[in-house]
């Protein structure tokens, strides 16, 4: 999920370090080349308005390490564990992406499918259509279709989110609110993040399977790969296990309220995941090693456009399939997929072989200004170019 432009955004044996993370306080330093991660974690803490972070970083041996601050829960005071779950947002788009591409290598659909051809009316009126979008546009936001969350109170104010935290949604209801807007472009000439297109997409997936886009990803990615702190719920509003809860003031709508407990059919495909920085691990060495597409559906999802939307945050960044990729300060870029939703941000990066992950999850609002999101996309970067 996207809050605003600037706001964006096979199991391998391994010896597990995890490393208590003194006050942001304790460590006022700048980063460099030589800062652990302990440094990078209390580097975003230290910018304000962060309640809890944790980061994991996995070398190409299989060797992790992983660093916690702040707290999972204000009211206990209890500190953040490393294995703490935690809303994934956007990074649910990953997952999304890969079972569609799964079924493009199945030949059970292509990615140059319209919408149209599988979803007839559903995209209609003023000015959209369907008929002229494809399902590759639907998963790199080049469709044009307005995002739906920028005309959905429950992620803009407190006192939406307070009304509309246990509603139910369908997804054609989603749809419905990007409908009463005209697109933003026409398809395929321009880039710009919609998460209509993810709504879209996960209808695509239950009208090709005859299943909902949860129990594909369940089916294909969660049980195969062990991922046994993941799950695509479909209306569940709590967070099972050990978890950070999450904390918003909807960027000064109102006081801070804890948001943890929230129906996840509002972002449905486009946002409704709960994993662990140990799932996302997993999860991103598989699908970037090679283990859940064939090559050509990794040569498509790894075929990006420039989304200088994202540069603000992400200079120079790009877009596939459900994927971004990001220039590294020493050279190269990486992969992975940002996640927001009010309360909670993740963060996470990989190698292109998927042999170097980083993965981030941080709550509370942070900072007003970028000072945040910079220290997070700092610590992704210095932890894969150390």
């Amino acid at each position: 999920m996207k809050r605003t432009a600037t706001a964006l955004v096979a199991a391998i044996a391994a010896s597990v370090l995890t490393i208590p993370v003194a006050s942001a306080a304790a460590n006022s330093s700048p980063q460099s080349s030589h800062d652990s991660l302990r440094d990078r974690v209390n580097a975003v803490m230290e910018t304000g308005e962060t309640v809890g972070a944790l980061a994991r970083s996995t070398g190409p041996y299989g060797k992790q390490r992983s660093a916690t601050a702040g707290v999972s829960d204000k009211a206990t005071g209890e500190a953040v564990r490393p294995g703490d779950r935690f809303r994934i947002a956007s990074a649910s788009k990953t997952f999304v992406a890969t079972v569609v591409l799964q079924l493009a290598g199945e030949g059970r659909l292509s990615l140059d499918d319209t919408v149209e051809d599988w979803l007839p009316g559903v995209v209609s009126g003023n000015g959209n259509d369907g008929s002229r979008i494809t399902v590759r546009q639907l998963l790199q936001h080049t469709s044009g279709l307005f995002n739906y969350t920028a005309d959905f109170p429950a992620f803009t104010s407190v006192d939406g989110f307070e009304a509309g935290r246990y509603t139910t949604w369908t997804d054609e209801q989603l749809v419905a609110i990007a409908m009463k807007h005209q697109p933003d472009f026409a398809p395929g000439t321009k880039w710009s993040y919609s998460n209509t297109g993810y709504i879209l997409a996960g209808m695509i997936i239950k009208k090709a399977t005859g299943h909902s886009w949860q129990q594909e990803v369940t089916h294909r990615i969660i049980k195969p790969l062990h991922l046994s702190h993941t799950s695509a719920p479909t209306t569940q509003t709590h967070i099972p296990g050990r978890h950070l809860r999450g904390y918003s003031n909807f960027e000064g709508s109102g006081a801070t309220i804890d948001v943890t407990e929230f129906n996840p059919s509002a972002g449905s495909a486009a946002g409704g995941m709960i994993s662990t920085s140990a799932d996302l691990t997993r999860f991103y060495q598989a699908l970037l090693g090679g283990h859940l597409l064939r090559p050509a559906e990794m040569k498509a999802m790894k075929t990006t456009v420039r989304a200088a939307e994202m540069d603000e945050v992400w200079a120079g960044a790009r877009y596939g399939l459900g994927l971004m990729e990001v220039p590294l300060s020493c050279g190269g870029s990486y992969y992975g997929h940002g996640g927001d939703l009010p309360g909670y941000t993740t963060r996470d990066g990989a190698t292109a072989d998927g042999r170097r992950v980083v993965v981030l999850a941080t709550t509370g609002d942070g900072a007003a200004d970028l000072s945040t999101e910079h220290a997070r996309n700092k610590l992704i970067d210095g932890e894969l170019c150390s």
